[in-house]
């Protein structure tokens, strides 16, 4: 973010020939609520944009259409952008009059509420432009409040190190115990802060049939997605958002809403990924067992598998589950 800024600035510095930027939005609005896959602890959540095919390549599919449209009326040039430079999608959008950015810092538009792709053309020709979105949060303040993590220090301000969508999408490494609980079940994105919108009652459902929901991605089960090798992860998430995220982050993911769960019959699939070969897996399958298992068990594990582990993050978890479990334990079996 902080080495592209000025070209997030300034179109005109991503690129000279701007004259005017034409924003557009699709409606990607799920059938059911998100929030009510929340208490289905067995299963996982998957954010409603990742459960269908990757939009970045039907929204700007249709960019181009309407850039090539453009540049047959005259000598106009054109660049389209979905997510693939330094724009400012959700200030431009509302520049342009499609809604405004809400208490949440996502577009709100009063036809559509808050499930809006956005993308955005460049163009060389000189439009007159409309007239810019109007604030309409009023005193609402739903979308604040329900976030699980506390992620807005304040309205229309959000702290991306404490954001689901961010520490289970973006994030590399282990995510920070303080969060694990708050994220419950949800193994890709959040969706809360959108779901609680009271404008979504004007939402309407994606026109496109090529952003139809996937229905093996409403809800799959956890014990499933732990037992995904790299080639079944790239075989399942195909031609989706979540593939971009990677197998290893992908389970991390899973194992902590495992642990989570308060199932232990779910115990034996994190006991399973105890031996994988990535440690983000292994560290985040210790945390899970230490969730589900009791001392006994926990230190059962460790000696299988946790006395000879090499990884300073893995051994790490393994110590913080002895810890909790029984703190004399530490002193003679932390590795």
């Amino acid at each position: 973010m902080a080495e592209r800024a000025d070209q997030r600035a300034r179109p005109d510095i991503l690129w000279p020939a701007v004259r005017s930027v034409v924003m557009v939005a699709m409606s990607y609005r799920p059938d059911t609520d998100p929030l009510a896959l929340l208490e289905r602890r067995d299963r996982g959540v998957i954010a409603a944009y990742a459960q269908r095919r990757d939009y970045h390549e039907v929204l700007k599919g249709k960019l181009k259409e309407l850039g090539g449209y453009l540049s047959a009326k005259g000598d106009v040039r054109v660049k389209v952008f979905c997510d693939t430079a330094p724009v400012m999608e959700k200030p431009l959008a509302e520049a342009a009059g499609l809604g405004w950015q809400g208490k949440h810092t996502v577009l709100i538009s009063r036809g559509h509420g808050n499930w809006l792709l956005l993308g955005a053309i460049y163009t060389s020709a000189d439009f007159a432009p409309d007239e810019a979105g109007t604030d309409r949060c009023g005193s609402c303040r739903a979308c604040l409040d329900v976030c699980p993590t506390q992620a807005f220090p304040a309205p229309y301000l959000l702290d991306a190190r404490r954001c689901i969508s961010y520490l289970t999408i973006e994030h590399a490494g282990p995510i920070a115990p303080e969060f694990r609980k708050a994220i419950g079940n949800r193994i890709f994105g959040c969706d809360d802060c959108l779901a609680v919108c009271p404008w979504n009652k004007f939402a309407t459902e994606a026109a496109d049939a090529r952003l139809a929901a996937r229905d093996d991605l409403a809800a799959p089960p956890l014990a499933e997605l732990a037992t995904l090798d790299d080639a079944a992860f790239r075989r399942r998430f195909a031609g989706t958002p979540v593939k971009r995220t990677g197998r290893d982050r992908f389970l991390r993911n899973v194992l902590i809403a495992i642990g989570n769960s308060g199932d232990p019959a779910l115990a034996a699939a994190a006991e399973d990924c105890l031996t994988d070969r990535a440690g983000i897996v292994r560290g985040m399958a210790v945390w899970a067992c230490g969730e589900l298992l009791d001392h006994a068990a926990c230190r059962a594990l460790y000696e299988r598998h946790g006395a000879d582990e090499t990884d300073p993050m893995v051994g790490a978890e393994w110590r913080a589950v002895l810890d909790l479990t029984d703190p004399a334990a530490a002193e003679t079996a932390g590795p």
